[in-house]
């Protein structure tokens, strides 16, 4: 184990090993996403720290930043953040889950859609 401090923007900004997966045929949709995402994730990490110096000013009245670092919220607190950070992704995320959703919906047999074209 080293006793230099951790570089967390070195890390933050390490390049992956190997190839970027590839979700959409345009590598710029990819990139829109990846960065969708990270955005997503921080501000789901605003919340959570709003939501504990929220808490902390209900408890305490004033707080210091070691009052927001040691927080530690009990299982009720735990919940409500869980299920307001699950509305919050779903929230942003309906319009992909909807377009999965769609691929996913079955479409009928050929054989029905010829049918039907000769009775039109």
């Amino acid at each position: 184990m080293s006793d230099s401090p951790l570089d967390w923007m070195a890390l933050a900004n390490k390049k992956a090993k190997g190839k970027r997966p590839e979700f959409f045929d345009e590598p710029e949709d990819d990139r829109i996403y990846s960065i969708l995402i990270a955005l997503v994730g921080e501000v789901s990490v605003l919340r959570t720290r709003l939501d504990t110096v929220e808490r902390l000013l209900d408890e305490k009245g004033t707080i210091s930043r070691d009052d927001i670092e040691n927080f530690a919220p009990d299982r009720e607190a735990g919940f409500e953040r869980g299920a307001l950070i699950r509305e919050y992704i779903l929230r942003v995320m309906r319009g992909p889950i909807q377009a999965m959703e769609s691929l996913q919906e079955q479409e009928p047999p050929i054989e029905d859609v010829s049918r039907e074209l000769k009775e039109i």
